[in-house]
């Protein structure tokens, strides 16, 4: 029999409450800006954990809606900076995010010995190793703190969290990634948590692609699709993006809250990180020159497993399924929140 392997230890993150009841364990105040597809589901948990938050993004709808649920309105990152013993980002863009951090009336302008900003956009690890020194001139402390597991998991706070920055900050963030998600890794010094996160977009992608590619194929062969669904979750093909966003193509919605431009982005980000580790990777240029080739012809928000019309329209076919959901939703209650501990450390 081959020899099992060992399974990562988990020190739980927090240890009074319920899974339906945890809270941040001191009267954190928290301050929250950009409310996206995946910023607003993972602020709403905040909010429903009882948390001070006070939220911004340029949305006013999406602050309108929070501001109607009993959360504050930020006047500018300054000042939510100033105001806030916490601040987290989850912006769209590395520039953005810099902008936000250290332009006008930044939050830098606003933050002061103690306080900690959390990064949680995906983000240029270069970028935030930059900023973090700037963050710690203020005498306050920064992290990454990138999410994975898709908007669904985000909405129920069972998602994923890497966490780059130093021991003791990251068990001052704890309390409060433990309602954010469900597992949570220390993934070392600053910067670390981003090379992670834009290296788990770049596989998903690469099996989007796969599967966009295999199920026109099989479309092609006539092939019933629901059956197709099915000999692919149950072989060794299967995977958490086909059990995700295989099925929202086969809905037709194609909508994983999830657009081309940001996979350009993010594994451009990986590609990039290759080229400066002098990697000769193969795969990764050729993902960034299908999905640039196709954000050109379908437009840049064009939701992102809508890769599959490169694939469909050639052969004048249209791959669907019968029963599929139109959305991803997380029927699991919130799961308590746990540090993951990787194998062999202690």
């Amino acid at each position: 029999m081959p020899a099992k392997l060992p399974v990562p230890r988990a020190r739980n993150a927090v240890t009074a409450g319920t899974p339906g009841d945890q809270r941040v364990s001191s009267n954190n105040r928290i301050g929250f800006i950009g409310l996206g597809n995946v910023g607003a589901s993972l602020a709403g948990n905040l909010l429903r954990h009882g948390v001070d938050l006070t939220v911004r993004d340029l949305n006013e709808e999406a602050v309108a809606e929070f501001v109607a649920r009993g959360a504050r309105r930020g006047a500018s990152p300054r000042a939510m900076a100033e105001a806030c013993d916490i601040i987290i980002t989850c912006l769209p863009s590395p520039a953005i995010s810099a902008e936000v951090v250290e332009g006008p009336g930044g939050i830098l302008e606003g933050l002061s010995p103690g306080k900690l900003w959390l990064e949680m956009s995906t983000t240029d690890s270069g970028e935030i190793k930059r900023l973090a020194p700037k963050v710690a001139a203020k005498g306050a402390t920064a992290m990454d703190c990138p999410v994975s597991g898709g908007c669904h998991r985000a909405a129920t706070g069972n998602i994923s969290i890497f966490a780059g920055g130093s021991r003791e900050a990251f068990e001052r963030a704890l309390p409060v990634l433990s309602i954010l998600g469900h597992q949570i890794l220390h993934t070392g010094e600053i910067g670390s948590a981003s090379m992670l996160k834009v290296m788990t977009n770049y596989l998903c992608t690469v099996h989007l692609v796969a599967l966009a590619e295999a199920l026109t194929t099989c479309k092609a062969m006539g092939l019933d699709m629901n059956t197709t669904y099915e000999a692919i979750r149950i072989s060794s093909g299967n995977s958490f993006v086909h059990e995700t966003e295989s099925q929202v193509i086969l809905n037709g919605s194609r909508d994983i809250g999830f657009t081309m431009d940001l996979v350009i982005k993010d594994v451009g980000l990986f590609d990039q990180l290759a080229i400066a580790h002098k990697v000769p990777l193969e795969l990764s240029p050729l993902i960034v020159k299908i999905f640039k080739d196709a954000a050109a012809k379908y437009g840049p928000r064009e939701n992102s497993p809508n890769i599959i019309r490169r694939y469909e329209e050639p052969c004048g076919l249209k791959v669907l399924g019968t029963g599929f959901p139109a959305t991803m939703v997380d029927d699991n209650p919130k799961q308590p929140g746990f540090e993951v501990v990787p194998r062999n450390r202690g």
